[in-house]
């Protein structure tokens, strides 16, 4: 079972911003694809990044220009880094890994069934 950790999750005004981590093992860091997800109430897991295992990056068309993923691998540290922040991007930011290449595709990275392994979740909230 691997472990991720997430944190960083806070409350914030309309506009402002947040960095979120995701702590893992060298292993995952390593050899997994990683993706942040996020759940609002009410509503279904949706894919916000991923970061693949050749260092491609992408991001979900409602958060494009405003979230930007990174990772340090001295840290083993998965970062999101929100700006710009609006009430819709309230909830509960999760990370998650698998050992599959989801990451590579298009479409599988913002595939919540796709990642057998998931952190505890950071909330997100929010306010105007």
């Amino acid at each position: 079972q691997e472990h991720l950790v997430e944190s960083g999750g806070g409350s914030v005004q309309a506009g402002g911003s947040l960095r979120l981590s995701c702590a893992a093992s060298k292993v995952v860091f390593d050899y997994y694809c990683m993706s942040w997800f996020r759940q609002a109430p009410g509503k279904s897991r949706e894919g916000v990044g991923s970061f693949a295992r050749d260092g491609t990056t992408r991001v979900a068309d409602s958060v494009k220009g405003r979230f930007i993923i990174s990772k340090d691998n001295a840290k083993n540290t998965l970062y999101l880094e929100m700006n710009s922040l609006s009430l819709d991007d309230t909830g509960t930011y999760y990370c998650a890994a698998s050992t599959g290449d989801v990451c590579a595709s298009s479409t599988r990275w913002r595939v919540a069934g796709a990642f057998p392994y998931w952190g505890q979740g950071t909330q997100v909230t929010v306010s105007s």
